[in-house]
């Protein structure tokens, strides 16, 4: 039985989801969605205030699979995903940030949005990313960006979701209308990035989880 997660995209940089290179991913934050999320799974990001488009929909992408974040870094598909940040914008929010050699070892985390302003790790982001060892892609995902749409209210109404803190889960029988939105916007539109995302044009910017803002 697949499942539907919904939470509020409070930035959108393209750091995550990272919508880029033609795979969905989101590799850092919301570590207990990507802590049970499988294959076949649906997750929909839902603009908030901050990004002034409440009820509207930043993304969705249904799940294809997941790797560890060892794998994640490996993988010669995701290469391109490594951050460089002396790079293009899209260069600069690679999400491909956290590796290790063993088990036990501190993790390595690359120079990137989630890294100090000097390039060094950000320890407050690396305990919250590296919770869950594992990163989320999706070859079927259409990202919408600074175009948000408006998710229909009457969906919104019939599931009873708001937005709010952390993320609502819902099973697909719960919220058939949404699916069939979904898919019915997909149509057409599968693996594409409609617009950039809200902030791109700041993508210098670093975000530090020990403060709670951007530096």
């Amino acid at each position: 039985m697949a499942k539907v997660y919904m939470y509020v995209v409070d930035r959108d940089f393209g750091f995550a989801p990272n919508p880029f290179h033609g795979t969905c991913t989101l590799a850092t934050c919301k570590p207990r969605i990507r802590s049970v999320a499988k294959a076949g799974d649906w997750v929909v990001g839902v603009g908030g205030t901050a990004l002034k488009a409440a009820g509207r929909c930043v993304y969705f992408m249904q799940v294809t699979g997941s790797l560890s974040f060892n794998e994640y870094w490996s993988h010669p598909n995701f290469r391109g995903k490594r951050p460089a940040r002396n790079g293009s914008r899209i260069a600069m929010l690679g999400d491909n940030i956290y590796h290790r050699e063993n088990e036990h070892d501190v993790w390595t985390q690359e120079n990137s949005h989630h890294s100090n302003e000097d390039g060094t790790p950000e320890w407050f982001n690396v305990e919250n990313d590296t919770g869950t060892d594992r990163i989320l892609f999706s070859n079927r995902f259409v990202y919408f960006g600074r175009e948000a749409i408006e998710i229909p209210q009457t969906i919104l109404d019939e599931i009873g979701y708001k937005n709010g803190r952390g993320h609502r889960t819902f099973f697909d029988w719960q919220c058939k209308a949404l699916v069939e939105w979904m898919e019915s916007i997909g149509r057409g539109n599968w693996n594409l990035v409609l617009a950039d995302p809200h902030q791109f044009d700041n993508s210098t910017a670093r975000y530090s989880k020990k403060i709670n803002k951007m530096t």
